[in-house]
C-alpha cells in the first residue's frame, strides 16, 4: 500500500477524544468478568519480571458475560504516580501521555471504523429501540469488530509511543485475560483494569514502569490480532491503513506499527567493488536487491515472487573472515539506496544471539516478532540471521537450549510454513560459519546457497590487499590492473562454469557413475537427481524444489537497469501488469548447462554439510568415550572414593 492509499486519522478527530481519554485515565470502576486481580506484592517477594495473573477462565456457558469480582477502582493517574515521591517524575509523565495519546487514537479508530460500516446507523436504531431484530446479530458482530479495533489501536499506539523511552529492563506479563468485546468503551476499561493490575503487581519501581506497560500493550495487540482471525467483520479495519502524521504513526490493519518505527540504520554500508571474491554471492545479492524493489505495494506482490524468480530465504555460509559480513553490509546498503531514491519504508533487523532469553517462550516470541517486523507488506524488508548455527538449535541435540528449539521452530514455520506467503517485499538470509551444525530441515529451507568463500585468486589478494591498506602509502601498483578480476559478468560466468563438474568428493562418486554421457534430457536429469538421493537421503524434494528455484534465478540472469533505480518514474511507479511485461522482456531461456551447474551447486553444498556434521560427531563421541574410559581409570585407582 502507498503512501497515497494510507488515509488520514486528523488530529482533529484524535484532540477530540482527549477528555475521554483523560477520565478513563483518572478513574472508574471496573468488575473483571475473565480475570483475577493480582495481588500487589512487595518488591522481593517475586522474581523479577514474574508475573503472578491466574490463568482463570469459565467454562460455564453464559458465566464468561458475569461478573466474578466485586466492582474495583481503576486510577491509573494515581497508580502511576504513586511509584513516586508526591512529584511527577519525567518517567511517569511520558507514560501517561503516552496512555492518554493511546486512548484517545483508539477511541477516534473506533469512531472511524463505525462510520465506514453499518454500525452507526445500527448505533442510532438501537438506541432509539428500532433496531430490527434481522439485524441484531450484524449489530452484535459489528460491536465486537469495534471493540477489537480499539483493543489493538489502543496496544499499538502504546507500544509504538513507548518505544523512545525503553532501556534495557525487560518484564513479562503473561497473557491478557480481560478481553471483552461487548462494545469499544467496556473493551478499554477492561484492558486499563488488567493494566493496572499488572503495574501493582510488577512495576515495582519506576524503571519498571515503561516496561510493564510496553509489555502488556505487546501482549493485548497479540491477544487481540488472535481473536480478530475468528471476526470477520473487522474486514475493513484488517485491509485498511491510516496515518496519524503528529506520531509519525501508521495503522495497517492488526500489524503491529513498531516496524515502520524503528531505530535509524547505522551499519557501516560497503560498496560491491569493495567486496573482494565471492562472485557469485555478490552478484545474486546485487540482483536480489534490485528484484525487491520491483514490488508492487498496491497489489502488494512483487512479479518476481509471482514469474519464480525471486528469493525470499538465502544461506551464506565460509569459514570466518571470508566476507559475510561485507556482504550483508553491501546488500542492506543498496537496498536503502534505492529505497530512498524510490520513497519507499526499508526495514532492516538483525536476529542475534542475544535474542535468546531465559524465560519459556520468550525466544519464541522474540523470533516472532523478528519475522513479522520483516514480513510487514507495508515495507521492503531485509532480516539477517547472523549464526544461524548458535541461535536456532538443532532437534534432538542435547546441547540445545530450549530457546534455541523454539527458534528453530519458529523460523521453520515462517520460511516454509502451510501459512507462508512469499509476497516479495522482503528476504531473510542465514549466515554460518559452521551450515553443519544448523538443523537439516530449516537449511533446506533456505532457498539460495551462497558460498561466501572469500578472496580465491592472485588478482583477489592483491586487490583485497590495495583496498585495506587505503591511500596513506605510496608502495607501487605494479603488474596488476586493479578490481579488473571484480568484473562481475566475467568471474560470475567463470565461477558458474566451475560447477559443471560437482566438487564433493561424494558427490564426484555419483557423478562418475552417472554422468556417462551428456546429461542433456529431463530423463537424464532426473537419474542424477535420484542417484545423489541414494547417496545421500537428505536430498528431498525440498532440494530439488530449491534447486528449480535456483534454475529460475538464473533465468533472471539479468540486471535491472541503472537508470530504472535512479528514475522511479520509468519502472518502480510503473502499474504491476507493465512491471511484469518489462521483466519477461529480459528474461533468459532455461538451459540444460544452468540445470546441471545448479544441481551440483546445491548437492555440493549439503554433501560438504553432511561431511562436516558427520565428522564433528565422531569427534565428540570419541571425546566422549576417552572421558568415560578416564573416568573409569580414575575410579579403579580410588580417586573420589570416600
Amino acid at each position: 500500500m502507498t503512501a497515497r492509499d494510507t488515509m488520514e486519522l486528523t488530529e482533529a478527530q484524535v484532540r477530540a477524544q482527549y477528555e475521554a481519554a483523560l477520565a478513563l485515565l483518572a478513574g472508574f470502576d471496573h468488575a473483571p468478568r475473565l480475570a483475577k486481580p493480582l495481588a500487589a506484592a512487595p518488591a522481593g517477594e517475586r522474581s523479577p519480571g514474574t508475573g503472578a495473573r491466574p490463568r482463570f477462565r469459565s467454562t460455564v456457558p453464559g458465566m464468561a458475560a458475569r461478573s466474578t469480582q466485586r466492582p474495583g477502582g481503576v486510577r491509573l493517574i494515581e497508580r502511576v504516580e504513586a511509584l513516586g515521591d508526591g512529584l511527577t517524575t519525567p518517567a511517569q509523565a511520558a507514560v501517561l501521555t503516552a496512555l492518554r495519546r493511546a486512548l484517545a487514537v483508539a477511541l477516534a479508530m473506533a469512531g472511524t471504523f463505525a462510520q465506514g460500516t453499518p454500525l452507526a446507523e445500527l448505533k442510532t436504531a438501537n438506541r432509539d429501540a428500532r433496531l430490527p431484530e434481522a439485524r441484531r446479530a450484524e449489530f452484535t458482530g459489528l460491536l465486537e469488530a469495534e471493540a477489537l479495533v480499539a483493543l489493538h489501536t489502543f496496544a499499538n499506539a502504546t507500544a509504538f509511543l513507548l518505544a523512545p523511552h525503553l532501556g534495557t529492563t525487560t518484564v513479562e506479563v503473561g497473557a491478557v485475560d480481560e478481553v471483552l468485546t461487548d462494545n469499544a468503551t467496556l473493551a478499554l476499561e477492561g484492558a486499563l483494569w488488567e493494566l493496572d493490575q499488572d503495574i501493582g503487581a510488577l512495576a515495582t519501581d519506576e524503571a519498571r514502569l515503561a516496561p510493564t506497560v510496553a509489555a502488556f500493550a505487546e501482549a493485548l495487540m497479540a491477544r487481540a490480532a488472535q481473536r480478530a482471525e475468528g471476526a470477520p467483520l473487522t474486514a475493513p479495519f484488517a485491509i485498511g491503513s491510516w496515518r496519524v502524521e503528529a506520531d509519525q504513526l501508521t495503522l495497517s490493519g492488526f500489524r503491529p506499527a513498531r516496524a515502520a518505527k524503528g531505530t535509524a540504520l547505522t551499519m557501516t554500508f560497503k560498496k560491491p567493488e569493495e567486496v573482494i571474491g565471492n562472485h557469485i554471492a555478490k552478484s545474486q545479492a546485487m540482483r536480489l536487491s534490485r528484484m525487491l524493489m520491483a514490488y508492487d505495494f498496491d497489489r502488494r506482490m512483487n512479479p518476481f515472487a509471482e514469474l519464480g524468480g525471486f528469493v525470499f530465504t538465502f544461506m551464506g555460509d565460509g569459514a570466518p573472515g571470508t566476507g559475510k559480513t561485507t556482504l550483508i553490509q553491501m546488500m542492506a546498503g543498496l537496498i536503502h539506496g534505492y529505497c530512498e531514491v524510490a520513497g519507499y519504508p526499508f526495514l532492516y533487523r538483525n536476529f542475534g544471539i542475544d535474542q535468546i532469553d531465559s524465560y519459556q517462550g520468550k525466544s519464541g516470541q522474540n523470533a516472532r516478532a523478528f519475522v513479522d517486523a520483516v514480513l510487514d507488506p507495508g515495507v521492503i524488508g531485509f532480516g539477517t540471521i547472523d549464526d544461524i548455527d548458535q541461535v536456532a538449535g538443532k532437534r534432538g541435540d542435547r546441547q540445545s537450549s530450549a530457546g534455541q528449539q523454539e527458534v528453530t521452530a519458529v523460523f521453520m514455520g515462517a520460511f516454509a510454513g502451510a501459512n507462508t506467503v512469499v509476497r516479495g517485499n522482503c528476504t531473510f538470509g542465514m549466515f554460518s560459519n559452521f551450515p553443519e551444525n544448523v538443523d537439516d530441515a530449516l537449511r533446506q529451507r533456505a532457498g539460495a546457497r551462497f558460498l561466501v568463500d572469500g578472496p580465491q585468486s592472485r588478482e583477489d589478494y592483491v586487490d583485497i590487499l590495495a583496498l585495506l591498506l587505503g591511500r596513506n602509502h605510496a608502495i607501487p601498483l605494479g603488474d596488476h590492473a586493479l578490481y579488473a578480476g571484480q568484473a562481475l559478468r566475467r568471474a560470475v560466468a567463470a565461477s558458474y562454469e566451475g560447477h559443471s563438474v560437482p566438487k564433493e568428493e561424494g558427490l564426484r562418486a555419483v557423478w562418475d557413475r552417472v554422468a556417462t554421457g551428456p546429461l542433456d534430457t529431463l530423463a537424464k536429469l532426473g537419474a542424477y537427481l535420484k542417484a545423489i538421493q541414494e547417496a545421500d537421503p537428505r536430498f528431498t524434494g525440498r532440494a530439488v524444489k530449491n534447486i528449480t528455484d535456483a534454475v529460475k534465478v538464473r533465468a533472471m540472469d539479468f540486471d535491472l537497469p541503472d537508470a530504472w533505480m535512479e528514475n522511479p518514474d520509468l519502472f518502480l511507479r510503473q502499474p504491476y501488469d507493465r512491471k511484469t511485461a518489462m521483466i519477461r522482456e529480459l528474461m533468459r531461456p532455461i538451459t540444460v548447462d544452468m540445470v546441471v551447474q545448479e544441481i551440483n551447486r546445491y548437492a555440493d553444498s549439503e554433501f560438504r554439510y553432511a561431511d562436516k556434521s558427520d565428522e564433528a560427531a565422531v569427534k565428540a563421541m570419541v571425546r566422549e568415550m576417552g572421558l568415560r574410559e578416564e573416568a573409569v581409570r580414575r575410579f579403579g585407582g580410588g580417586e573420589g572414593r570416600g
